[in-house]
């Protein structure tokens, strides 16, 4: 097997702020290499953790690193966007925390053969979850123009959508598109070569589209956060690690929408406490990698974490 190299970004700063109870009950969604997973269980005697993630390469290399499993770590096979479904079928109806770290793993980008790396000529493919149908290769070969132009626009922020996606269509009219390579030379094609020599490589917003695209990232980051916050307990946290924008815009939008006071009365000299949001930000701004792990660890210089809780109310 092969061997990978992976640092934890803001490995002590986001199990922190989840405020861990020895005794509690928490999740990490996004297990990894359990690099979070085993800060949480360092802090914890008596309580519970919950392990999610879709890559069953993930799974395995876990569980054999962690051989003999700890009695109170439970790994769990799915999507985070399965989160409620999946502790209800525990019998977990509330948590003290769910801690989530985004985009891809050094592991999977690192290893050629799934196709997430611009840097490795690979079969294009970028599924998070084996299992699933959905390809990269799907996309490109048999998405239409316009739903190409919206993912590189709207997943990619790529000022050059529409030739990219118009060099991809004609390739494709006379042959299938099988390789990242291959992708990588029709992006370059549709971006003018002055703007290639700026921004760093051209196709990384094409492939973080792509990527996006095929494992819905968005909308299983949506669907999850909405259910970790049903099923937060008073006092509880959640953490969220983010390495682009629109995710990143979507994590604070939502905390913001939970920390708002709404429709109040124009007239109202004191808003009363069953007025008041039922969540707070534990702190304003992002929290950021230090000067430190920002020296070491290249992942680091994107990653921002938000961190919200649910507030203790008097009944």
């Amino acid at each position: 097997m092969t061997e990978f190299k992976h640092e934890t970004v803001l490995l002590k700063e986001a199990a922190a702020n989840l405020n861990v109870q020895p005794n509690g009950t928490y999740v990490d969604a996004t297990l990894g290499r359990a690099g979070h997973t085993k800060e949480i269980l360092s802090q914890m005697d008596g309580g519970v953790l919950y392990a999610f993630d879709q890559d069953q390469q993930a799974i395995d290399a876990v569980t054999k690193a962690l051989d003999p499993m700890p009695e109170n770590l439970h790994l769990i096979h799915t999507n985070f966007r399965n989160l409620q479904e999946a502790l209800t079928e525990r019998g977990v109806t509330g948590v003290d925390g769910v801690l989530y770290d985004l985009g891809v793993s050094s592991p999977q980008f690192d290893d050629s053969k799934r196709g997430f790396s611009y840097r490795f000529d690979a079969p294009l493919d970028m599924r998070m979850d084996q299992s699933q149908t959905l390809t990269a290769k799907i996309v490109i070969n048999d998405w239409s123009f316009n739903d190409l132009v919206r993912i590189f626009n709207r997943y990619g922020e790529e000022k050059f959508a529409k030739s990219i996606a118009r060099q991809i269509e004609q390739a494709r009219a006379d042959h299938t598109i099988e390789t990242t390579f291959e992708l990588v030379e029709l992006i370059k094609q549709g971006i003018p070569a002055k703007a290639r020599r700026t921004g760093g490589h051209p196709a990384k917003r094409v492939f973080q589209a792509v990527r996006i695209a095929v494992n819905d990232e968005l909308g299983a980051l949506e669907a999850s956060l909405e259910q970790a916050v049903s099923l937060l307990n008073p006092g509880g946290r959640i953490s969220v690690i983010t390495f682009q924008s629109l995710e990143d815009r979507l994590v604070k939008a939502m905390f913001k929408e939970l920390t708002t006071i709404k429709d109040v009365p124009h007239d109202l000299p004191v808003i009363p406490d069953s007025m008041q949001p039922d969540f707070c930000l534990v702190s304003r701004k992002p929290i950021l990698p230090g000067a430190e792990e920002l020296e070491h660890n290249h992942r680091a210089h994107s990653a921002k974490l938000r961190v919200l809780e649910k507030l203790v109310k008097e009944v």
